[in-house]
This record gives structure tokens, sequence and C-alpha cells, in this order.
């Protein structure tokens, strides 16, 4: 059976409807074999505007529930994702390309968030202030923000909205999502096991969670529609910067995950067992389709042969091929505009000084052999985010110069540093050290747990999902002030007697 038969059986059990397909509508085409499937109806402007007044009226009802209860849903929904764990990471390998453990891995990821987000529903704290008045008392609260419009990549096809949705329905926000052209049937599938949650849960408003499969169109009718009060867009940066200037101009909150050019400084104290292995998944994971991928590799001068070495030979042996296979560890490219881009970065790298030492080929259809490339400098092309298997290795002789090597970079996601020194690791996390939204000691870049807030600085978009006090994102903060006094004085000593 081709990829594309195999998506359209699991699609079937999971519930997807027929209506979701169309004569004419968007192509889908497997990178596994080149298979392609049914296409998907696309949705357009008017379908837009109808979301959008769903959401309304949706956000009018849900922000009335008390956040315990919409954690409820929440749980439901990780119980129907537990129990289409194993389908829907294979329509994730299927559609994207991912080696068999990294879909289950994604799927895990949105189990996760449920969990962590039902927990959430009774913690959504505020402050108790003091006040210079008397009879008087401050707090600060948090409320339900509005409509939610996730815009996802092809790259992590669920996990994001996974991300996005459990904070923002357990915060009283709808949501209205729009994943990648490149990955529509994960999205249906994800969507047919949410409306099986929200069946379980009963009473939920129509128009709570909705779908809408379209192109540039659909997005910037998102982006730019004021009853969207929070867009959360994973993507390019060129991407990023349309839709922040459309958000910023209509005064609209935007949370961006954009660019990642990440970098792992290894020093000459590093257990560089361990530092292979954390490269080699860093690098090649995902065929380097992460936006936390490693894509710099710094190290020592006096270690950097004999490390380079050993990489050559662990890549020689990458097994490449159909992510279902078991053994296999490295996947293809999404399609043929990302296997070019690989060529042509090698390419680049070469005219710009650079020595291939392994890999670099193409294979049949998107796959390709991850490549390792030693650069005399941080050229154009180690500064620019390839989304491919591509290593690039510099090397250095002082370590604050290795920080300001992995510094000087437009995006500022993920860092690492591998060394045995407490001073080498505290001065990498320290003030004046990596300058990234993530940074990790004897760890890769790539592989964030959802505990922490994920995401990063600069050309990065500098928002936060996930964990920790991402929450907040989805809320809007207000300051409130109770007088119980029986007189009237005011703040700073003012009088006004009348």
């Amino acid at each position: 059976m081709t990829a594309a038969d195999d998506a359209r059986l699991i699609l079937a059990r999971l519930g997807v409807p027929d209506t979701a397909f169309s004569t004419g509508g968007l192509p889908c085409r497997s990178p596994v074999d080149g298979s392609a499937g049914s296409p998907v109806r696309v949705h357009d402007r008017s379908d837009v505007d109808a979301a959008l007044s769903a959401a309304a009226g949706a956000f009018a009802a849900w922000r009335r529930v008390p956040a315990p209860r919409r954690g409820e849903l929440v749980r439901l929904l990780g119980e129907e994702l537990r129990a289409a764990k194993a389908d829907l990471a294979m329509l994730v390998t299927l559609e994207a390309g991912k080696i068999t453990s990294e879909g289950l891995g994604e799927v895990q990821e949105m189990i996760d968030i449920c969990d962590f987000a039902t927990g959430l529903s009774r913690q959504l704290y505020g402050l108790t202030l003091p006040s210079e008045r008397p009879g008087h008392h401050m707090r600060e609260t948090w409320q339900p923000l509005g409509p939610v419009a996730v815009i996802s990549a092809f790259n992590f096809p669920v996990a994001v909205w996974a991300w996005n949705a459990a904070l923002a329905l357990v915060c009283g926000d709808p949501v209205i999502w729009k994943p990648s052209e490149k990955t529509p049937l994960t999205a249906l599938a994800v969507h047919a096991v949410a409306e099986r949650a929200l069946a379980r849960f009963g009473d939920a408003p129509d128009g709570l969670l909705q779908l809408l499969v379209g192109g540039r169109d659909v997005g910037e009718a998102l982006v730019a529609d004021p009853r969207v009060a929070l867009v959360s867009a994973t993507g390019s940066t060129r991407m990023g910067r349309a839709v922040a200037t459309t958000v910023a101009g209509r005064l609209g909150r935007s949370l961006l995950e954009l660019g990642g050019n990440n970098a792992m400084i290894v020093t000459p104290s590093a257990d560089m067992d361990m530092a292979v292995r954390a490269i080699a998944f860093s690098a090649v994971g995902t065929c380097g389709q992460r936006c936390t991928t490693l894509r710099r590799l710094l190290v020592h001068e006096d270690v950097a042969d004999a490390l380079i070495a050993r990489l050559a030979s662990a890549y020689s042996t990458l097994p490449v091929g159909d992510p279902r296979a078991p053994g296999t560890l490295v996947g293809p490219l999404i399609d043929e505009d990302a296997v070019k881009g690989f060529e042509a970065a090698l390419a680049q790298a070469v005219a710009e000084g650079g020595t291939v030492v392994v890999g670099g080929t193409r294979g049949e259809g998107s796959y390709v052999r991850p490549a390792i490339v030693r650069m005399p400098a941080q050229s154009a092309v180690v500064r620019h985010e390839t989304f491919a298997p591509i290593l690039y290795v510099l090397t250095w002789r002082d370590f604050d110069d290795a920080v300001a090597l992995q510094n000087d970079v437009p995006q500022g996601l993920s860092s690492c540093v591998f060394t045995d020194s407490v001073r080498e690791a505290e001065a990498f996390l320290s003030a004046w050290g990596s300058d990234c939204g993530i940074a990790n000691v004897n760890i890769g870049p790539s592989g964030a747990e959802i505990g922490g807030a994920f995401g990063g600085e600069k050309e990065t978009g500098g928002g936060r999902e996930s964990g920790s006090d991402a929450w907040k994102a989805y809320m809007r903060r207000q300051t409130q002030t109770v007088n119980f006094s029986a007189d009237l004085p005011l703040a700073q000593g003012v009088t006004f007697e009348v």
C-alpha cells in the first residue's frame, strides 16, 4: 500500500468525514513515497468571517464557564488523544515524513500539554497588592482574552496547535486553527478527535474549536480581523514580519515562533561520547526540519579534528529511508522545494569557502544524505536558517569568542554548551552568555519539554508557548481596587473637596 492509502484508512478510522475532501481542493502528497491522496476542501474568506462570528458567540459563553470546568474539556481531549495516539502518530509520519518514534513523540507532546493545562485550570493565579489608601484592597487578576487564531507549520503539524489550544481553552478563549497547507490531513484528524472530546463534554458552545484549511488568503484574513484577540503564528521570519506588522497595525496581540539558527559550543573538557550522540540527534532529527535543529557546531580548535572525524563516521552510516521502516533515523524532506533549498545552501557554502566533509547527496524523491560542512567563518549561508540537515562546523580558541560567535546571528531560539567546567557552564547561562530563549548545558538544542516556556529572541519573534507562565499571553491582565471604607482618600495624597 502507498502512504496515501495508509493515510486514507487512518482518516476513516478517526472519523474524518468525506465532506472534508473536494475535487479541485488542496492537493495532498506524502513525502514518504510521493503518493497523492484525495484533495482537501479549501475554505475561503467567507468561511473565515463565519468562523469568527461563531468564535465571538462561543467566547461570550465560554468565558462564563469556571476555569476548572474548562479544564475538564482539556482533560477529555487528552483522553481522546491517548486513545488515538498510534493512528495520529502514523499520520504525522505519512504526511510530514517523521520517523515513527518522532511521530509518537509529537502526539505525546499533545497529551502532555493537556495534562499540564488541566492542572493549570485551577491555578490561573493573580496577586494581592498593598494599597496606600486605608480601607482599600488592590488585586491583579487575569481574564479571558478572546478568540485565538493558531497558524501552524508543517514540521510540527499537530503539537503546536495543542500547545496553544490547551492553554487557550482553560484561559477561556475559543480557537480557530489554520494548519500548514503542506499538512492538512493531520489537522483534519486532530479536529475529529477534538470533536469527540467536545461531544463527551456536553455543553461546550458552538464555535469553540474550529478548523480552516486554506492558503495565504485565509491566513491574511484571520491576521487582519480585529475579532481575533491573539494570533499565534509559527513559521518563517518572513511570515512573522508580515503577521506582526498587520496585527500591530490594528493594535492586536501576536505570539510569534519563527526561525532558529541554533548552535552547540563544544569545549575541550566535554564528554565527547555524549556530544556525538547529542549532535547526531539534534542535527539530523526530523531531517533537519525542526526550529530547534542544530545548525552550527562551534568546536574548540584542539578537539575539532577528532570530533569531526567521529561525526563523519556516524553520518556515513545513518539509516536514511522510509520513516515507517524499523531502524530508520532520517526520513524525507517535506517536498521538492526543500530539497532545492538543501542543494542551493550547500553550493553557496562551498562558494563561501566551505568544505563538505560528508553527505550532501540526493536520493530518490525527497530523500537526502545529511551533510557536515566545515566553514572558515560565519559567512552569509551560515547566518541564514536553511530548513534542512546541514551542519556547519566552525572553530574557536577563546571561550568568550565562542559565545560571541554563537550570538552573532539574527535568530535567538535555542543554544547549548558541552563542557565539564562549572565556570564555562555558568558563564554560558549568565546575562553575558547565550542570548537565546533556550540555553542548555550538556544537552542538545532540540527537544524541549512542555513544562518550560518555549520560544526565543531577536528574529525568532519573542513569543513564548507551552509551560511556565506562557498562559498569560492568552489572558488580559486587570488591576482591581476595592474601597471597603466609608471614606474616599485619593492616592498620592491628593485632596479634592467639592
